[in-house]
């Protein structure tokens, strides 16, 4: 019953900081992309590669912290049901560049983030 307590909680801050770090890129940036999911995806998934390859590898998280972190933060901060609904509306929209640029750049640099979280833990935090 405490894990689901430890991910709700993840979650709600993760989905709160999602709402609010969208909101202050979509300010900053045009509007006829999205750049707010694309980046919340890409900042997402570099936590998520450091809580894993780093943290908890070296087993500096208990479980409980490690749920909270991966599956609830990172689960609800990062927005892949949103990327979806953003890239049909874009193929709705006629915008078929935009909707590859979108599915694209959303996947490589998720993986990007990932895979700079791996070589951030192993070659410059030591683990």
């Amino acid at each position: 019953m405490w894990n689901y307590l430890f991910v709700s909680v993840g979650a709600a801050i993760g989905g709160a900081l999602r709402y609010w770090l969208s909101g202050v890129v979509h300010q900053l940036m045009p509007s006829n992309f999205p750049y707010g999911t694309l980046s919340v995806n890409m900042i997402g998934s570099f936590l998520l590669g450091l809580f894993i390859f780093y943290f908890d590898e070296n087993d500096l998280l208990s479980s409980q912290f490690r749920l909270l972190l991966t599956v609830g933060f990172c689960g609800g901060f990062t927005t892949f049901s949103t990327f979806s609904y953003e890239t049909i509306s874009l193929i709705r929209d006629s915008e078929f560049v935009l909707a590859v640029f979108n599915i694209a750049l959303n996947v490589l640099f998720s993986l990007a983030g990932v895979v700079l979280a791996y070589i951030l833990s192993k070659n410059i935090l030591g683990g």
